[in-house]
């Protein structure tokens, strides 16, 4: 996980270096700037990215037999090593730009179908052409921007507005080519596909297979690594997994760190120190309150970029015990995101009929791009950590459409259960408190959703949430306007920079 930037056109070392600046958060180990005739790079990366110091390896990434093919990457592949396999890429530094770099060579914009497994978003440039891309569901950021027939790609909005005032967020699923026409080259179904016969047996085991491979796969210890712990279902799978894994690696009695956050005795804090005594963790609780969250609430909105309640009540959080492990030497945190968009955990979901389930689960899986998935990227990266989310996978997504929607969200007695078929594959594995415990938003479970709403209910009149309705229809309520003139603080009353913000179905 880093951050890059790339000025195509009638650019210059500052600008970039000023676009580099803005995020420098998102790879403080390692940067550097590539010059060309027509195109100025720039990429940084954490440690944990497996990066080099020195001038062992170029930055932006060379291709080994053309020094004019080059890329600057963020993401994660998840079936790197057989992609590696196949197309004959050897061990070493930054083995992902490199297979990316082999594709490109290979196959041109083909090389996109073959990222199945993969989030990301890259630049190659050759020569004085470059190629960009950002994966199907969004989870790896890309902003671009115009300026005097310039074109801008950045990791952040706040690196593009260093330059213009012109940024659009990149679309989810789109390339772009140097004639800087976006094109779709993935997108999530329109039907459903034919559904799985297998026995709830069969489909469970198949489960626990793809997410144990999943994070395998994406997760080698080689750096300080934790898990971010809430106690509910998604995270405590993960942490299981990872700790067995942990195990396995370093000895029985070795222990994954563990990370909770919560008020005081919130429920999140609870559970997760069930599952943290279940799986023999090293376990660390931050207990925090409003002046914490008021405190922080500035950085959170400056590097979320972003004002939708929902997500700044979950992010700030985040933030919270993501810089909170990083003071304890942690830089890579596991997280349980992406389990409620793959199997259908939202509770507003369940007030759909079965037969529209699946249409509202790709919804759902549509709004990743500028929400829940900018939690997961800004809130550790800020911090410079490297988050991982096996739960994020293309395979595991690609088997869950196939799940009967009556096994998402399994109507028993008077209610339905989310997640069902989920639960049942761990639920003679984990505590039948945590398998069975009923879904709740990260800020439900810690805590935040509770004293944030209520204290902005009091701290502004409904006179001035009326008057700046009456200028910005998109404010829903008080705490929104707080979060509003925050953003607008930092990235202006611009329309455009507006419209890259993504607002949840409720408040």
């Amino acid at each position: 996980m880093s951050g890059l930037a790339v000025a195509c056109g009638n650019s210059n070392r500052n600008q970039v270096e000023a676009m580099m600046q803005a995020i420098a958060h998102r790879g403080p180990y390692v940067s550097a700037i590539h010059e060309g005739d027509q195109i100025i790079a720039a990429q940084n990366y954490l440690q944990a990215d497996g990066a080099v110091s020195g001038d062992r390896v170029k930055i932006p990434v060379r291709s080994p037999g053309n020094p004019d093919l080059m890329i600057c990457y963020d993401g994660q592949i998840g079936n790197w090593a057989d992609l590696a396999r196949d197309h004959n890429i050897s061990d070493g530094p930054f083995p992902e730009e490199r297979l990316l770099l082999a594709l490109y060579h290979k196959y041109g914009k083909e090389m996109l179908k073959y990222l199945t497994d993969a989030i990301f978003s890259f630049v190659i440039i050759d020569g004085k052409h470059f190629f960009a891309a950002r994966d199907m569901l969004g989870i790896k950021p890309l902003f671009y921007g115009w300026k005097d027939k310039t074109l801008y790609l950045a990791s952040e909005l706040k690196s593009i507005l260093q330059i213009t005032k012109e940024v659009y967020e990149f679309s989810s699923g789109y390339y772009m080519d140097s004639s800087g026409q976006l094109t779709k080259f993935a997108e999530l179904p329109e039907s459903m596909p034919k559904l799985s016969d297998s026995s709830v047996d069969t489909m469970a085991s198949d489960i626990r297979e793809i997410i144990e491979r999943s994070l395998r796969s994406r997760l080698d210890f080689s750096v300080p690594t934790g898990g971010l712990l809430s106690g509910g279902m998604d995270s405590s799978v993960i942490n299981y997994l990872a700790s067995k894994v942990y195990k396995e690696k370093f000895g029985p009695s070795a222990k994954l760190q563990t990370f909770a956050v919560g008020t005081e005795e919130s429920e999140d804090i609870q559970r997760a120190r069930l599952m943290a005594s279940y799986i023999d963790s090293q376990h660390h609780e931050l207990i925090v309150n409003l002046k914490q969250f008021l405190v922080a609430l500035p950085d959170v909105i400056y590097y979320l970029e972003s004002f939708d309640p929902s997500l700044v009540r979950s992010s700030i959080v985040n933030y919270l015990i993501s810089r909170y492990a990083k003071e304890q030497g942690i830089q890579v945190l596991l997280s349980g995101e992406g389990g409620d968009e793959v199997f259908c955990g939202y509770l507003y979901l369940m007030d759909y009929p079965v037969e529209e389930l699946f249409a509202k689960q790709m919804e759902c899986l549509g709004f990743l791009h500028n929400n829940a998935s900018l939690r997961l990227d800004r809130m550790n990266m800020c911090n410079s950590v490297r988050v991982v989310a096996p739960l994020v996978s293309g395979e595991l997504l690609q088997y869950s459409m196939t799940i009967p929607p009556q096994y998402k969200q399994k109507p028993e007695a008077n209610r339905k259960i989310e997640k069902w078929i989920f639960r049942k594959a761990y639920e003679d594995l984990l505590p039948q408190s945590i398998v069975w415990r009923s879904k709740q938003e990260f800020s439900q479970g810690s805590g935040s959703a509770d004293v944030l709403p209520a204290y902005f209910e009091e701290q502004i009149s409904d006179r001035e949430l009326a008057e700046a309705q009456d200028k910005y229809p998109m404010v829903r309520s008080k705490e929104e306007l707080y979060y509003f003139n925050l953003f607008t603080e930092y990235f202006g009353v611009n329309h455009h920079a507006l419209k890259t913000v993504g607002q949840w179905v409720s408040l």
